[in-house]
């Protein structure tokens, strides 16, 4: 059976290390099935370009799950700018926040399973899913399903 690829997006790297959040130990759960070879995870340089710019020490720990945890740095892509322009122009992604079009539009080209996020805002909404969906499937993407860490980790309770 082939592991699901996830795309980590930069919300997860502080939800990893902020235990007062609600979802810190569902985020630490998905590391620790990435770490155990349930899954294959994949981030992007707009996940680092993201993390570069956090304190210090918190940016450098956050840096560091990448490689204890394995996940591999995709590279920025022309095919995904232009994806994140639809997203853009179709209304699903505000221009201001492109980059959060960007980490679902990478994931995509790359024919990622899943795009991981606590981003609520733009990720992480019902607008967002079907949108991006719709897009994808009229340009010949696959549409990568959009799950927070408590939806995909084994709830270790049941």
């Amino acid at each position: 059976m082939r592991k699901p690829k996830l795309y980590i997006e930069t919300t997860l790297f502080n939800y990893y290390l902020d235990a007062e959040r609600d979802a810190h130990p569902a985020t630490v759960r998905l590391f620790n099935e990435i770490a155990a070879g349930r899954f294959e995870a994949f981030t992007s340089t707009y996940v680092t370009d993201e993390l570069e710019a956090a304190p210090d020490a918190k940016r450098d720990h956050m840096l560091n799950l990448i490689v204890e945890y394995g996940i591999t740095v995709l590279a920025p892509d022309e095919e995904a700018v232009r994806l994140t322009d639809l997203y853009v122009a179709e209304g699903i992604i505000p221009s201001r926040y492109r980059t959060d079009g960007l980490h679902i539009a990478i994931a995509s080209v790359n024919e990622l399973d899943m795009i991981i996020s606590m981003n609520f805002q733009h990720i992480v909404k019902r607008k967002t899913k079907i949108g991006t969906a719709n897009v994808n499937a009229l340009y010949h993407y696959r549409p990568v399903e959009i799950c927070t860490p408590m939806e995909v980790v084994d709830d270790e309770s049941t």
